[in-house]
């Protein structure tokens, strides 16, 4: 007897729910933003988002990123990461990334997306 294995990481469930949430990124993103939209660093970003609508600087959904004003190359470095997690864990990211907690300094997902380059740490200056 053959045993059938569901994987609902780095699966095409996962990859579903990305989807998914990248449609549900990109209506939110058109209702309310302002500013520029563009596609940049594989993401589809949406700026001039009233402060409401996302979190912190900005969130991440699927492969959309919300914000206000906060995209430069090295923010959106940072949130192409949370893109990837995305793909990896599909619609399971927003509680697992709840289960983290809030505290962006003890959040897996933040320290491996780089806490310098999400703005939650001083950037280190480099030696000349």
């Amino acid at each position: 007897m053959s045993r059938l294995t569901i994987r609902s990481t780095d699966s095409p469930i996962s990859r579903a729910g990305f989807w998914w949430a990248t449609c549900v990124g990109f209506v939110w993103g058109s209702l309310w933003s302002t500013g520029r939209v563009e596609r940049r660093n594989g993401l589809f970003v949406f700026t001039g988002m009233p402060s409401w609508t996302f979190g912190r600087g900005g969130s991440c959904v699927g492969m959309c990123y919300l914000t206000n004003r906060n995209d430069s190359d090295t923010v959106l470095g940072h949130e192409a990461v949370h893109k990837q997690q995305w793909l990896k864990y599909g619609m399971l990211l927003p509680f697992l990334y709840l289960l983290a907690g809030r505290n962006p300094l003890k959040n897996r997902f933040e320290i491996e997306a780089g806490l310098e380059a999400g703005g939650y740490l001083p950037r280190r200056r480099t030696a000349r």
